[in-house]
């Protein structure tokens, strides 16, 4: 295909602004329709950001002038929305979790493979330069072979703040969902596949409370486990341990790696940030940064890696099988609560490699110039 890709993006929701913004300034991308629920809610987003094409999901999945697209629907709807893309012929990039169910993420992928399309899913601050930096020191054995892996990510809850956070707290969210993918896909990408878990969870307050909006002061119940704490062992015998929770008052995120020479601390907080190593075993030994090599990113620079991928025959960095990994870690999570006993994941995941520093979002590179 000659000229940029096509792209339309499906649920015209908050997060569609966040990637509409980076989206049509990429010249490898050209945004064509947005759809929704609410066709009007579609044509306001698609006016706001000068899209000519706006309707139903289904009107727009049948448009000839689209090439890929782009889920952002809830995640109950994720897997249906990605089969009628697909069915349609169209490459998808979906917002996390890939479905939230096995059978219904490996439908997708199965009939993506029928129909010669390509999915990627998010998160996609895994493609940003903070990520790519640490993950290229980690390749080249800044801190030696990898041994251990430790990540915290702790606060409140969005309870505090969110408006309307009833749907954080139910099946498919919590902690370990709605957070958990953003470490699992960086866990995976750096350190290979997880072979096993070990997980115990807690729901210490049943109720919450919204604490912001209209709603502020209303009560809701509350699903999952609001503490999540897992032991980790990945195929490659790294062993890590992992806090996902909503019930500290103590903002954290952490994510450490541990190996053979020293430690390196990753930068889990966006798409930036400086990677931190500790080397040597002297108790002054000072930490040293090094900052984020590469192009900045935002949001939807992995719609355009997969189009680029697309483009040159390879499988996308943030591939469908590597969410279906990730989904599939958080599932065997879950079931490790409910056991109190270890659970093996039975999927993989592919090696991903580090993108190389000159890769940069804002060339254009349909002309045959891609950059690997």
């Amino acid at each position: 295909m000659n000229g940029p890709t096509r792209v339309a993006v499906v649920g015209a929701g908050d997060i569609s602004g966040q990637y509409l913004k980076a989206l049509t300034g990429y010249p490898d991308l050209t945004v064509t329709a947005v759809a929704d629920l609410v066709p009007e809610r579609a044509r306001a987003q698609a006016d706001a950001y000068g899209i000519v094409g706006w309707g139903s999901t289904e009107e727009v999945l049948g448009r000839d002038d689209v090439d890929l697209v782009v889920n952002l629907t809830i995640p109950a709807a994720h897997a249906e929305v990605a089969l009628a893309a697909v069915r349609a012929g169209k490459h998808v990039w979906g917002e996390k979790p890939l479905a939230l169910d096995r059978a219904s993420a490996r439908a997708v992928l199965d009939a993506a493979d029928a129909a010669g399309v390509v999915v990627g899913n998010a998160p996609d601050t895994v493609l940003g330069p903070g990520i790519q930096t640490a993950h290229r020191l980690l390749a080249e054995g800044a801190v030696g072979a990898p041994r251990t892996v430790l990540t915290l990510m702790q606060g409140p809850g969005p309870d505090v703040w969110h408006p309307r956070p009833q749907f954080l707290f139910a099946k498919g969210a919590g902690p370990l969902f709605d957070i958990g993918p953003y470490y699992l896909t960086a866990l995976v990408q750096l350190l290979g596949p997880v072979a096993s878990v070990t997980a115990a969870g807690q729901i210490p307050r049943p109720r919450r409370t919204i604490g912001s909006g209209p709603d502020a002061g209303t009560e809701f119940p509350v699903e999952v486990p609001t503490h999540v704490s897992v032991v980790t062992e990945f195929a490659s015998g790294v062993v890590g341990t992992s806090v996902y929770s909503f019930d500290s008052p103590v903002r954290r995120q952490l994510f450490e790696v541990t190996g053979a020479d020293g430690v390196l601390e990753v930068p889990v907080s966006g798409f930036d940030g400086p990677t931190r190593l500790l080397t040597g075993t002297a108790p002054d030994t000072p930490w040293r940064t090094r900052p984020a090599a590469g192009a900045p990113s935002d949001r939807g620079v992995g719609v355009l890696e997969l189009a680029r991928a697309v483009r040159a025959g390879r499988q996308p960095r943030a591939s469908g099988e590597l969410a279906y990994h990730v989904l599939d870690i958080m599932l065997s999570v879950e079931e490790s609560i409910d056991r109190g006993a270890p659970v093996r994941v039975a999927s993989t995941a592919p090696a991903v490699p580090p993108i190389p520093p000159h890769w940069d979002p804002t060339t254009r590179t349909y002309d045959g110039t891609e950059q690997k």
